[in-house]
């Protein structure tokens, strides 16, 4: 469900909450922030990208010279999916949260700050 310009999954024990870019149709989308949000008020960040993304990245990264003309990528909490769409990267977030995996490919930002 939309809430302003967030994308919110609700699961049980938890939400995912995407920021897609603006005007992007739900199912192309190929590169978004993240978060994994508990019920507990546990949070984890990440970034998805498609492989295409990707390649996409690192063959303008080969013309402009950055990150050794391009023969690297790195994000440190980002995750590679095959496809495009935020209903396949749901799939693939709900599979590392019932695995446990989530805690090797995104970054715990704690908590939510609340002003009491």
């Amino acid at each position: 469900m939309w809430d302003g310009a967030f994308y919110r999954v609700q699961r049980d024990g938890y939400e995912i909450c995407f920021v897609p870019d603006h005007g992007v149709p739900l199912d192309e989308i190929d590169d978004v922030d993240m978060w994994v949000i508990f019920d507990s008020g546990e949070r984890w960040s990440g970034t998805i990208y498609t492989l295409d993304d990707v390649r996409r990245t690192m063959d303008r990264r080969r013309r402009t010279g950055e990150c050794l003309d391009g023969r690297y990528f790195y994000v440190w909490d980002g995750l590679i999916v095959r496809d495009p769409g935020i209903s396949g990267m749901v799939e693939v977030v709900d599979e590392l949260v019932r695995s446990g995996d989530y805690r090797s490919v995104f970054r715990d930002v704690g908590p939510e700050d609340r002003d009491d």
